[in-house]
């Protein structure tokens, strides 16, 4: 697993001579797993082209605050809100001091102003300029609001000078930012998480199913797993790479899912139920592929068994965090759900809405417990699943 999968970082690219590693930059973080934007200041534009970073970002390279087309759509906040982590390197003296003093003058400015990311910069700048007191105390005062500041090298700069201010190398910069993502909020606690549609056989080549990718889900493995838990990954049909830091089980169907689950249970401290398990699987599913003969093909069904049921029925159960899909009456069913299963929380999601249905990459949820109903705005499923597991943690651990 990369230490950086399913993560969003968004580069800045300010004014200093060491501009023209970003690509390496760019390029490191990717080999760790990230999906990497640029936003290039002017400054930071005399020194690299917009075409090189965005031949190896593979994605549009921002730099105008007034960009018509971006802003019909309220460009810098949706960049604000895509980001998991906004790391400037360089940062030049300038941009620093922009930052401490909470200008939105540019771009970068106005997407940090808007954004709750994990805020990274590494300063790169002449030795006496880095020295400086004016710019030791605006890192100061950035790093007094949670800031991390990577330390520069020292050495022979452009100008020159010997002394500290060089930028780091690459690799060790990437690194830097993978370690920000490394939590202890879940150390020592054994989570299971059921993700992904399961399939019910017909026959030998047909099945009935839904529409389930497993993005959220495994956003949710990744998450705890990011947060110091131990890990099993109970997954159906689904369409995304595993994490190979989990305990990875494959069950296709519902019947197969609740034996396993029920098998590994009595080890869990958490349980999250975020399957799409179908209700319903064929009685008796046909041994041989069934033949078209133009009539009509009548299938009986039966009940499946409730997975998250049976695991808030135990004596010593988990706690437990359930799913609700709904289409209708999506409040009141999730409340109902809550109430039925016994479990200590349920997530609904509105999964009508296609833009945060089962195959989009972003969601909006409502985390629905005993004492509270908290609404997580539309953001990526990787942003969504940290804010359901604060939520969960300051209320249950």
């Amino acid at each position: 697993m990369k230490n950086l999968t399913n993560k969003r970082v968004l580069l800045g690219v300010s004014g200093s001579i060491s501009a023209y590693k970003a690509p390496d930059i760019v390029r490191r973080l990717q080999d760790l797993g990230a999906d990497v934007r640029v936003i290039l200041t002017t400054g930071g534009s005399k020194f690299i082209t917009e075409l090189a970073l965005q031949s190896i970002s593979k994605n549009k390279v921002h730099h105008n605050l007034w960009d018509q087309e971006a802003e019909l759509s309220m460009g810098h906040i949706e960049l604000s809100k895509w980001a998991d982590c906004i790391l400037i390197a360089p940062a030049s003296a300038n941009t620093i001091s922009n930052i401490a003093s909470g200008k939105a003058s540019d771009l970068l400015s106005s997407v940090i102003l808007a954004s709750d990311a994990i805020l990274m910069l590494a300063p790169a700048m002449n030795q006496q300029m880095y020295k400086s007191s004016a710019l030791q105390d605006n890192l100061a005062r950035l790093e007094s609001r949670g800031v991390s500041v990577i330390t520069p090298d020292s050495g022979s700069q452009a100008c020159g000078d010997i002394g500290p201010g060089r930028l780091p190398e690459s690799a060790n910069i990437a690194n830097q930012v993978a370690n920000q993502f490394q939590t202890t909020q879940l150390t020592g606690q054994h989570v299971m998480v059921t993700l992904g549609a399961t399939l019910e056989a017909i026959d030998p080549v047909r099945f009935i199913s839904n529409h389930s990718s497993g993005k959220m889900g495994m956003a949710l493995v990744n998450t705890c797993i990011d947060m110091g838990a131990q890990v099993t990954c109970v997954y159906g049909d689904i369409n995304i790479p595993l994490n190979d830091r989990a305990n990875n089980i494959e069950t296709l169907s519902a019947e197969k899912m609740h034996t396993c689950v029920m098998q590994q249970i009595h080890q869990q401290d958490i349980f999250i139920a975020c399957a799409a398990v179908c209700d319903y699987s064929v009685k008796t599913p046909s041994n041989q592929k069934i033949k078209k003969n133009g009539e009509n093909l009548i299938l009986e069904l039966t009940p499946n068994k409730d997975i998250l049921a049976d695991v808030c029925k135990l004596e010593k159960k988990p706690l437990c965090i359930g799913f609700a899909a709904e289409t209708q009456n999506t409040l009141k069913n999730a409340q109902l759900k809550l109430k039925n299963k016994g479990c200590e929380a349920i997530i609904l999601n509105d999964v009508s809405n296609a833009e945060i249905g089962f195959n989009s990459d972003e969601n909006q949820v409502i985390f629905i417990s005993k004492k509270q109903q908290k609404n997580i705005a539309k953001n990526s499923k990787a942003k969504i699943a940290k804010n359901i597991l604060k939520i969960f943690i300051k209320e249950f651990l």
